[in-house]
């Protein structure tokens, strides 16, 4: 299976002004997703039993390109049921719409699924600035404008969309869900699903072969943060408006976590919280671990993916 670039946390470039209030969940409800049409840009090579595109939506006035797949055949009386791919972090200056994630994207779209991937502005053709995920609410607002796009769509049914998201795409899907109701499941994998506390204090990643984030690109977001706003200690109430952790009564629909023990990019300690969180909450939720396997879950990939389709069956196609 081809494997993503892991997420190396995913903020890339100081941009002022920073704005703290923006990240919080309040700001992000309060902002308008509207209707809009996705446009298709460009035909590509099919899949299995799937028609490929590049196709564009609008965020913020800027557009945004994505990846769009679409089952072959007569499409079912409402439309075919979509699911939302959030992709980790691959640096926006090599990243590519139609690279990385082919296995993954094979893997819902072969099986009756639209499936559209979202490139976040600064990526690949896309407009706009890479400032990366966790000092900006920019790529969750992408992700909420695509789904909007994707209610439009001819061939979509709008009451059947789920979101899938890898490590950075996992802290944006588990946003996504506590702001639109619409979106019926989320399937997240070693993903970046700790409160903010913990992201501050309990991810440290180790270098694997990679160099480490300097201060002033990849962890820049934590100083500032930290500056403007003080500790978690010293504000308590300010993290917890920005976590999606604190607003889990209000999940769209359920979730199921895959996560290798031996992450190295993302603790597996994140994911069992969270579903310790869920379950404090009353939500429904499925946790699956893998024992001694990556960040990508390159010795699950064919078990995480039957799993991941089977749930969005359930929940989001409707079968039992």
């Amino acid at each position: 299976t081809p494997a993503p670039a892991a997420d190396n946390e995913g903020g890339l470039i100081e941009a002022e002004p920073f704005d703290g209030e923006a990240l919080t969940i309040d700001y992000l409800r309060a902002q308008t997703y509207p209707d809009q049409q996705l446009l298709i840009e460009q035909e590509l090579a099919p899949g299995a039993n799937y028609d490929r595109y590049i196709a564009s939506y609008l965020s913020e006035g800027l557009r945004i390109d994505g990846l769009l797949t679409v089952p072959q055949g007569e499409p079912p009386a409402t439309g075919w049921p979509v699911i939302i791919f959030n992709h980790g972090y691959i640096p926006p200056d090599v990243y590519r719409t139609t690279e990385r994630y082919v296995a993954y994207v094979d893997g819902f779209a072969r099986n009756g699924y639209i499936v559209y991937r979202p490139d976040y502005r600064g990526h690949a053709f896309s407009d706009g600035e890479a400032r990366g995920a966790y000092g900006y609410p920019d790529y969750t607002i992408d992700v909420l404008n695509a789904t909007a796009a994707l209610k439009n769509y001819a061939a979509a049914d709008p009451n059947r969309i789920g979101m899938w998201g890898h490590s950075m795409g996992g802290y944006i899907t588990l946003r996504s869900m506590v702001v639109d109701p619409d979106i019926k499941a989320g399937v997240i994998w070693a993903g970046v699903v700790a409160n903010y506390p913990d992201l501050l204090t309990r991810w440290r990643r180790p270098n694997n072969n990679q160099p480490p984030p300097s201060l002033s690109t990849a962890r820049r977001w934590r100083t500032q943060l930290q500056e403007q706003y003080g500790t978690p200690e010293e504000n308590p109430d300010f993290y917890a408006s920005i976590s999606a952790n604190s607003y889990l009564d209000d999940l769209s629909g359920p979730i199921q976590l895959h996560h290798g023990t031996a992450d190295t990019s993302v603790p597996y300690e994140f994911s069992t919280t969270l579903a310790d969180q869920l379950e404090a909450a009353g939500q429904p939720a499925e946790v699956f671990t893998y024992t001694g396997d990556d960040h990508n879950l390159s010795q699950g990939f064919s078990e995480a993916m039957a799993r991941s389709v089977d749930f969005f069956d359930e929940h989001v196609k409707g079968i039992d």
